[in-house]
């Protein structure tokens, strides 16, 4: 168990490293006319990004896939918190599928 959950707060720190570098900080240059270090800090969450997931101890494929699931449910947790779109009935089913899906590949006993 104490390693299902040391993998479930790898896959939250790298989703919040991508989605708050890589989209939001990057969306906020781009879009909001931000300066550009919010674009500088948004790369370098990045960078952090691609480097948290190598902590998992399952393979790369593994883990690449899984995280998928993952990024579904943070990004709409992102969208609630942060930019207060609330999620809908169908993304929260959607959410659930991605979950339970994400249990399969990463953790059912093999």
């Amino acid at each position: 168990m104490e390693k299902i959950g040391r993998s479930l707060v790898l896959f939250i720190v790298a989703g919040l490293c991508e989605i708050g570098g890589g989209w939001w900080l990057m969306w906020q240059w781009l879009r909001s006319d931000k300066g550009s270090t919010w674009g500088l800090c948004g790369a370098a969450v990045l960078v952090l990004y691609g480097i948290v997931p190598t902590f998992q101890s399952a393979y790369f494929g593994r883990v690449y896939a899984a995280y998928g699931g993952c990024f579904i449910v943070l990004s709409l947790l992102w969208g609630w918190g942060v930019d207060g779109n609330v999620p809908d009935r169908f993304d929260v089913l959607g959410a659930v599928i991605s979950l339970l899906g994400v249990s399969v590949v990463m953790y059912w006993p093999r």
